[in-house]
């Protein structure tokens, strides 16, 4: 199995400690969003993990522990972006902190584990095509050499984002727009020997070179390994999704980024009040377990194929 750390908060940058001590007890508990009462028990045995993947934006809290990581096969989703404070409030420096991180994640494990997410692409009168052209080349140029690949989508206008944005005055670019910036993402791309994929986009921009995105990505993870994988599309995904399935650990309204187009938080008085009843001793990544939890050992199995192919 596949294990997703975490599409719902920054496990590297907030909650490492807690992280590598489930893996020193081999399992952890995961909450049901849809039903907190019901709680699932994974494990995270080397012997059922066939690989994690990472979501950050900031893996500086976890960058001297990777030798603990030794017995698992893992890449990293690192989003880097030319936001401010205004959009992104709570990460740090792009130039004095965040850029020399992705490089120092990459030269410890290799730039085909380090995967650049210049995502979501939002537009408003500061935000603009230009601006947006501009930046992603001048990032290309630092991070070209410590990755082999870029992700990209557009911002989904959700109604928390939209409540979440709505100082920011965003627009919503027509389809037109959306394809000429794909088309200068493309050029700057191949200029800087990078690959590019758009996540979860119902664009066809085949045109460009451009491909959808497989952000937890089967033969990515089946190149590192050296076997192949018994998975499936991960259904719980949208359709535009290119996915597979995995199990994410993290908890929703926890991420103390801040970024205001998240979908994943809701407000930041909730992000603050989960944080505060974090421990990272407890199973859980919010919490402890109660009386009232029904807690169900979800059946874990490696999706190798041990088969020999003559």
């Amino acid at each position: 199995m596949i294990i997703s750390a975490s599409r719902r908060t920054d496990i590297p940058n907030y909650y490492s400690e807690w992280f590598f001590n489930r893996i020193k007890e081999g399992y952890v508990l995961v909450r049901n969003p849809m039903n907190i009462s019901q709680v699932s028990k994974i494990s995270l045995s080397p012997d059922v993990v066939d690989g994690i993947v990472f979501w950050t934006k900031n893996p500086l809290p976890i960058l001297d522990r990777l030798e603990e990581l030794r017995e698992y096969t893992y890449y990293f989703q690192f989003t880097l972006t030319p936001y401010g404070k205004d959009v992104e409030p709570n990460v740090p420096s792009k130039n004095d902190l965040i850029i020399p991180s992705f490089r120092k994640l990459s030269e410890r494990i290799g730039k085909e584990r380090v995967v650049w997410r210049y995502d979501p692409i939002l537009f408003n009168d500061k935000y603009t095509m230009d601006y947006h052209v501009k930046y992603f080349k001048t990032l290309a140029a630092k991070l070209h050499a410590y990755t082999e690949k870029c992700i990209v989508s557009f911002l989904d206008f959700y109604q928390k984002t939209i409540r979440n944005t709505r100082h920011l005055k965003l627009i919503e670019p027509p389809l037109a727009q959306k394809i000429e910036l794909m088309q200068k993402f493309s050029e700057i791309a191949r200029e800087f020997g990078l690959s590019l994929d758009t996540c979860a986009e119902d664009l066809d921009l085949d045109q460009f070179g451009i491909k959808r995105a497989s952000c937890v990505d089967k033969e990515r993870f089946e190149r590192l390994l050296g076997v192949k994988l018994i998975v499936g599309k991960d259904r719980n995904q949208r359709p535009e999704c290119g996915c597979v399935t995995s199990i994410d650990i993290g908890a929703y309204n926890t991420c103390k980024n801040g970024c205001y187009y998240c979908y994943a938080n809701y407000s930041m008085k909730a992000v603050k009040e989960n944080h505060h009843n974090h421990n990272p001793l407890s199973p859980l990544i919010i919490g402890e377990p109660g009386e009232k939890d029904i807690i169900a050992v979800r059946e874990g199995k490696s999706c190798r194929d041990c088969q020999v192919n003559l």
